[in-house]
């Protein structure tokens, strides 16, 4: 399969830095030119026998190791193995190779009989010390080093050096004049002639490695490939095919054409095989007959392997492309320039080709190539190269648990990694093939074990387990009858011609026999180290080891290798776990058909995409959602207003209840943010430059959202409806009272300002306020440490806060210093906290309050005497029930003291408030109530229900997270179950915590930010019924936005009373898009497009046509969507959408507002109606309208045939419905009449195909797609007068 010409010989110099290593005593008798790694493996018994040491065996289950290795023709390099499809049997075969070297064999031949005699030189001076070398040693050094180093690249010139070594192990000189045959004999070596000049096969029984065969295939030509079949195994040649049994005899011998150069061979069924090389064809092959059934040209010489998948069979040529051919026709289907110099090895699994080789270096010739191609051959493109740390000679998919390649080098190093991934160093292993290289490489079939050969005749075998096996049913292999000695004949003693020889007798000699010599003299014991100097021992001196400091904050987190984000990073160990990590959408072809997002939530509850500009506040919309009250109130309500936060809230969460682990977006809720001017005042809507390179302070901006978003909900929501100023610009989100609204009664806390002027003139003022601002005491310069406080104690400090100011004072008439106090009058239902830990200074604070408090529960938990093991708790159950820690202060927790590492914040507080004392806050355990007393006093117990830490990542500018206490009325839902458990909440990631982690404040890089405390059952006071405000008037006349558009204009007419849609009835539907901004792509180096940023996409007209009934395919609404952002692309060509449609001052069109539309759908799907269209699916993404596919009937999916492309709707409607479409620009009401029409032509093929019994359906695809490829999915001009496809529906008005 591989032309060996090409391979480096200088691969196989000896590098002289390794001498540095050996002890300085044997400099002067070794040889510079020596390599010290051919000793490796050598013990040496007290005869000075050389010989392998006994390897022992260690394998680490699941990973790959040595398991054995044999030296089948020592010298003779391996060029191809293979792993029996049928038996316990690996196959090598041996070849000559000629050499390459010109001018320098002579100087190679001499440097390694050089170096063999080096070896000679020190074993005689340094190991066996006044006594000669017996000849066993000196014929096993004969064996392991001169036959290799004489038959290495050698045709002739071996013979004088061979016999010159030879007559000194047998003592003799040229002057003795003994024949060399003499010699060999004596000595007992095989002439190396019979090494050479045979191309041998051998194979290998088990892991063991038994010889189990061994024949000559070949006179000259080396073994190119090996198959085995049922019946025998077949070689492949330069020049021809032999087909022999496992035993050697000779089943067929199939001589090639003359020119021939065959490389490989590929078995299509059981008899039918293709072999092709180095000429400009392929041949088939049958096995029956043994005979070419056809020859077929190739437009590109040089096929050198061959793979096959269920599809196409894969030619890889030495031009560095690979061909896909049709397996019937072997015509080319598609073509990849893979590498632009020559290809080395590629291999197919599912739908990836993976491929290694050679790049074109200029002047320098060909490189390795260190980066893998890898191909996705559903879409036929590449996907982002792979880059190893090998030079890449072999690869194979091992596909186990994973789809892992294996990535060969010529020096012998193995790299395992997916094709998909990033390949690590920690994943290289080296093949000890003791300075060969490696010249093939092959995989068992039950994926078990690896073989590799060597180009010094040795045979490795790899596994991932001690017991291997090569396929997973394997049948019995047939091995040689021993050889039955007849039992001794009777003897006749009576007889006297009988010769007395025929009696075996017993040797009666003084001499022993070898195998009773005594055991110390044949058991090989290793060379001892000299013993060290004793002035050396004593003059040395003992430095102590000391172990690298690891920093405790990173021991507590699992450190695991970055994903960089451009591949000139460097992987490296990571603080912030990975569930915490940015996540990111990877866009394909397809958008986000393909992506996984399964894989980052197990759950039934519904994530957020990121990718909206100003999709920072995601955490807080899921914090809001899963507060019971506003999830009900914002659902409840819908006013007048177009760009209302309550009313784009209340159909966001609409979504997220429906949803079913699928993720949202708030596009049309950040749509509606962005227009308002007091969020832009307060610096909360980002640019895109702001969000992308990370410079936005998103912990200080997050705590500005929460507190605008509450602002502007109570606004919105109050019962007193009319223009209300934006009043939240103080710290503590102050209000007037004017109106109530249940954001007030969930979050309001009336409060008491109290101000103090020193000539004793006070002025209070009563307030409410929605949450509270952390205040954190002053480090005084003079103290050497931060003082111990609890956090409830800071707690009330903030909420009861005295602070000395400069404010105006009316009876001194001037600005005076006052004392300015803060009181609370009642305790509200949900305490909502803003850290504010926006600085170093308070990170330290916060750090060194949880150092105190989690050496406080240390120390408790070392003080309370040890409790009984409980048993472990299932992995669904998240809280830990059972006795907790509790004592009379400090944070509670049932949980051990050790996962309270960066803790400070307590699960539970008992809040109350009482006219002698005030505001009263202390701990409390989680699992304990109050007690009848203490309820009676006014007391509460409020639970951390929320928690959002702003995460530090100088990698990708950071991001915001939640962690939520989901309670039991959203599991009732959504699972049927009734439990409360705490989530983490990054963008589309959901994943289960437990609540400690929820509570854990590392801030070196989770910085609190948001705290919520809810009082327990409150709940209990709200109504969380849902009614539905949106009514059928929506769908009734309505004025347009455009000053200019006049009513015999309208292209729709609007639904009367009597025609309001009713459950099942089908309404057909299409939208036209325009474009907000552009998509931002990155281009790789292998040519291909990688989308970093999708496109915006901003909904820009809307049409639904009835269904069924007397005015079927008439428009009863085609709204355009008046749109304030900029638009950077009307689409004109797609959409049919012009400059000037969307603006209110010029357009005739009927314009109406995104919310308009919005409800008028909103109020179809929950009236149950189907939807038909083409491509509803984008449509419904854009317009952000989450519908249940049972109410979707989408043509695109109805003629789709599996693994097949779709089809667009110009097309289908050509096919099906004889109509010219889309002729110069799109039409939303041409296009929903048509996907109508082509619904009613697939249940007529589906009715007549029930009545014939035939599927009449399938049929029409069938021909669907001939007639498309025929005619390259291109629809035929219309001719001028055929009237079809003549526009948008005529004359609605006549109607």
């Amino acid at each position: 399969m591989m032309n060996f010409e090409g391979l480096d010989p200088g691969m196989g110099d000896y590098s002289p830095g390794l001498h540095g290593s050996l002890d300085p005593g044997m400099e002067t008798s070794m040889d510079p030119r020596m390599n010290p790694s051919m000793l490796q493996g050598v013990d040496l018994d007290p005869e000075g026998l050389a010989g392998p040491g006994p390897d022992s065996v260690h394998l680490l289950e699941g990973m790959f190791s040595e398991l054995h290795s044999v030296a089948a023709e020592v010298g003779i390099p391996v060029t191809a193995t293979h792993f029996d499809l049928q038996e316990e049997l690996l196959w090598m075969g041996n070849h000559r190779w000629r050499s390459s070297m010109g001018g320098r064999t002579e100087r190679e031949i001499d440097r390694r009989i050089g170096a063999a005699s080096a070896v000679t030189r020190t074993l005689r001076g340094s190991v066996v010390v006044k006594r000669e070398l017996s000849r066993k040693a000196k014929l096993s050094i004969y064996q392991s080093i001169y036959v290799p180093a004489l038959t290495y690249e050698q045709d002739r010139g071996y013979k004088r050096p061979e016999m010159s070594f030879l007559r000194r192990v047998a003592g003799l000189s040229l002057r003795d004049r003994v024949r060399s045959s003499v010699i060999r004999e004596e000595l007992g070596v095989d002439p190396l002639l019979l090494r050479v000049e045979r191309s041998q096969m051998s194979s290998f029984f088990g892991p063991t490695m038994g010889r189990y065969s061994s024949f000559q295939v070949h006179s000259s030509d080396d073994i190119r490939q090996i198959h085995s079949l049922d019946t025998g195994v077949l070689f492949l040649s330069k020049t021809n095919l032999k087909c022999c049994t496992r035993g050697g005899f000779v089943m067929f011998d199939f001589p090639m054409d003359e020119g021939a150069d065959m490389h490989s061979l590929l078995m299509t069924d059981n008899h039918t095989l293709i072999m092709g090389g180095l000429h400009n064809y392929i041949v088939e092959f049958d096995l029956n007959s043994v005979q070419e059934t056809q020859k077929v040209t190739v437009e590109m010489p040089g096929v050198a392997i061959m793979r096959q998948s269920n599809r196409f069979f894969f030619c890889g040529h030495t031009s560095g492309k690979v061909t896909l051919r049709d397996m019937r026709t072997f015509k080319t289907e598609h073509e990849f320039d893979a590498f632009s110099g020559s290809l080395s090895d590629f291999d197919v699994h599912g739908n990836l080709l993976a491929a290694c080789g050679f790049s074109s270096r200029g002047i320098n010739g060909l490189a390795c190539d260190r980066f893998l191609m890898v191909y996705d051959l559903r879409m036929m493109r590449a996907v982002t190269p792979l880059q190893v740390h090998v030079d890449p000679l072999f690869l194979r998919f091992i596909p186990t648990y994973t789809s892992r390649l294996a990535i060969i080098s010529q020096s012998g190093q193995c790299q395992f990694c997916e094709p998909t991934g990033l390949a690590n160093m920690a994943d290289v292993f080296h093949v000890n093939t003791v300075g060969q290289l490696l010249m093939s490489f092959d995989v068992s079939s039950s994926k078990q074990a690896l073989a590799f050969g060597d180009s010094g005749g040795g045979v490795h075998l790899w596994s991932d387990a001690p017991e291997v096996s090569y396929n997973d049913y394997s049948r019995e292999t047939e091995f040689a009858l021993p050889c039955l000695v007849d039992s001794l004949p009777q003897l006749d003693w009576n007889h006297d011609l009988l010769p007395l020889s025929l009696i075996p007798t017993p040797l009666t000699g003084a001499e022993q026999l070898l195998s009773d010599w005594p055991t110390p003299m044949v058991t090989p014991s290793p060379r001892r180290a000299p013993a060290v100097d004793p002035e050396i021992l004593r003059t040395m001196k003992t430095v102590p080891y000391k172990i690298k400091e690891v920093e405790l904050d990173y021991d507590n987190y699992n450190q695991v290798p970055e994903s960089p984000i451009g591949r000139e990073e460097e992987p490296h160990l990571y603080m912030v776990p990975k569930k915490y990590r940015k996540v990111t959408i990877k866009y394909s072809k397809l958008g986000l058909e393909d992506f996984d997002f399964k894989h980052y939530n197990r759950t039934l509850f519904a994530g957020l995409e990121p990718h909206i500009p100003n999709a920072y506040c995601n955490c807080m919309i899921q914090v809001l959602y899963f507060l019971e009250p506003i999830r009900c109130l914002v659902q409840n309500h819908l006013c007048q207003k177009e760009f209302c936060l309550a009313c784009e809230l209340g159909f966001l969460f609409h979504m997220l209840d429906l949803s079913r682990g699928d993720p949202c977006q708030a596009s049309n809720f950040l749509r509606a943010f962005r227009t308002i001017p007091e969020a832009a005042a307060l610096g909360l809507i980002l640019a895109d430059s702001d969000e992308q390179t990370g410079k936005a302070r998103l912990g200080r901006l997050i705590q500005s959202w929460n507190r605008f978003i509450l602002t502007q909900l109570h606004q919105e929501t109050q019962e007193q409806e009319g223009p209300q100023a934006y009043r939240g610009a103080s710290s503590s989100a102050v209000l007037g009272s004017s109106g109530e609204s249940v954001i007030g009664r969930l979050f309001g806390c009336e409060v008491e300002n109290s101000s103090l002027c020193r000539c004793g003139k006070e002025t209070v003022r009563t307030s409410l306020t929605l949450l509270f601002t952390m205040h954190y005491p002053e480090h005084k310069p003079h103290d050497k440490a931060v003082k111990e406080h609890d956090f409830v104690e800071i707690l009330k400090k903030s909420i009861c806060l005295e602070q000395s100011t400069q404010a105006w004072c009316e009876n001194c008439e001037k600005y005076q210093p006052t004392v300015q106090t803060r009181n609370i009058r009642c305790l509200p239902d949900v305490l909502v906290i803003n850290c504010e830990v926006n600085s170093a200074k308070e990170a330290e604070f916060w750090r060194v309050q949880a150092e105190y408090a989690f050496n406080k529960a240390k120390q408790k938990e070392a003080a309370e005497p040890p409790k009984p093991k409980e048993p472990e708790p299932l992995p669904t159950e998240w809280c830990h029930d059972g006795e907790d820690m509790r004592g009379g202060e400090g944070i509670t927790f049932n949980t051990r003291a050790e996962d309270l590492r960066h803790v400070w914040i307590p699960l539970t507080m008992k809040m109350s408030i009482r006219k002698n004392h005030g505001l009263e806050i202390s701990n409390w355990a989680e699992a304990e109530e109050l007690s009848a007393a203490e309820e009676e006093e006014g007391a509460s117990l409020y639970d951390l229900v929320v928690t959002v830490p702003h995460l530090l990542d100088a990698r990708t500018g950071g991001n915001l997270v939640a962690h939520i206490k989901v309670g039991e009325t959203y599991h009732q839902r959504k699972e049927g179950v009734t439990h409360q458990q705490w989530y983490l909440f990054n963008d589309f990631l959901i994943e289960p915590v437990d609540k400690t982690e929820a509570a854990q404040f590392d801030v070196n890089w989770k910085v609190p930010a948001i705290l919520y405390y809810a009082k327990r059952n409150y709940h209990s006071k709200y109504d969380l019924r849902i009614k539905n405000p949106i009514e059928a008037s929506v769908l009734l006349t309505e004025a347009s936005l455009a000053r200019k558009q006049r009513k015999s204009h309208a292209t729709f007419i609007p639904l009367m009373v009597s025609e309001m849609p009713q459950a099942g009835d089908l309404v057909g539907l299409d939208a036209e898009f325009v474009t907000l901004n552009q998509e931002e792509a990155e281009l790789r180096s292998d040519g291909t497009k990688s989308t970093i940023k999708p496109s915006q996409m901003s909904v820009a007209r809307i049409t639904c046509v009835r269904g069924q009934g007397a005015n079927e395919g008439v428009p009863f609404i085609d709204d355009y969507i008046s749109t304030q952002e900029q638009v950077v692309d009307y689409l004109t060509q797609y959409s049919g959408i012009k400059p000037g449609d969307l603006d209110a001052k010029i357009s005739s069109k009927h314009l109406t507002t995104l919310k308009s539309t919005y409800l008028k759908l909103r109020f179809l799907i929950d009236t149950g109606v189907r939807f038909v269209g083409h491509g509803l699916q984008k449509d419904f993404r854009v317009i952000n309208l989450l519908v249940l596919k049972d109410q979707v009937v989408d043509t695109v999916y109805l003629f789709h045939m599996p693994r097949k492309r779709m089809i667009s709707l110009r097309f289908l409607a050509w096919y099906f419905l004889d109509l010219n479409i889309q002729g110069e620009t799109h039409d939303s009401i041409e296009d929903a009449r048509t996907a109508l029409q082509l619904y009613r032509k697939y249940l007529e093929l589906s009715r007549s195909g029930a009545g014939s019994g035939t599927d009449e359906v399938r049929k029409a695809l069938k021909g669907l797609y001939e007639k498309g490829r025929k005619m390259d999915w291109k629809v035929p001009e219309a001719d001028a007068g055929d009237g079809q496809g003549g526009g948008v529906f005529p004359s609605v008005m006549a109607l």
